[in-house]
């Protein structure tokens, strides 16, 4: 094998500092655009969020590798990422309060059965992209939820409405009523 090959693929382009460098000043770019962007960037994606996420990708690839295109340098960069994610993760796990503040709060979405237009108009969510998430966790309809709440991460949550105590009586009335009938069809069977 020709050598130059070899010192292609593993002897990196620029330092190994810069390479260290470059992924971390990405990295927190990144955290901060994309706390900036919004919660539904991270989870409820639709075509268009999907197509800025992968060109954002490509787009931030040449500041995390410079002018390297070594194995080592994509190895190096790659490795620093995941580190540095690492060590973010398990600090911000032990100081909820910081967590908080990069992550956000949750957002009320639907409280009471209510719609709350505001909160969805602010995090740019309509009411179909609201209907489908709640058909995939098995609602039928945004009728049969009671709260619903959009997560730090960009998940929602939903919460099914409860049924009045009235409601409850009438159902066991009905239940009651149902077995009264099918013993009374039973006997008169027997007989």
């Amino acid at each position: 094998m020709d050598a130059a090959l070899w010192r292609d693929l593993f002897h990196p382009d620029v330092s190994i500092l810069e390479k260290i460098i470059r992924p971390i000043l990405v990295y927190a770019f990144l955290i901060v655009g994309l706390r900036l962007a919004g919660k539904r960037e991270l989870a409820q994606l639709n075509a268009f969020d999907l197509v800025v996420l992968l060109t954002l990708s490509n787009t931030v690839q040449n500041a995390i590798i410079g002018n390297d295109n070594s194995v080592s340098g994509g190895i190096i960069g790659a490795t620093t990422l995941l580190v540095v994610n690492y060590v973010v993760v398990r600090f911000l796990y032990f100081h909820e309060r910081l967590d908080r503040v990069i992550e956000g709060e949750p957002e009320t979405l639907v409280d009471g059965g209510q719609l709350k237009k505001d909160v969805l108009e602010k995090e740019l969510i309509t009411i179909q992209e609201l209907e489908e998430a709640a058909h995939k966790q098995g609602f039928g309809s945004l009728d049969l939820i009671d709260r619903a709440i959009l997560e730090p991460g960009g998940s929602i949550s939903f919460f099914a409405k409860q049924p009045t105590p009235e409601e409850t009586q009438y159902e066991n009335i009905l239940k009651r009523l149902d077995a009264i009938a099918a013993e009374l069809s039973r006997l008169r069977s027997a007989q």
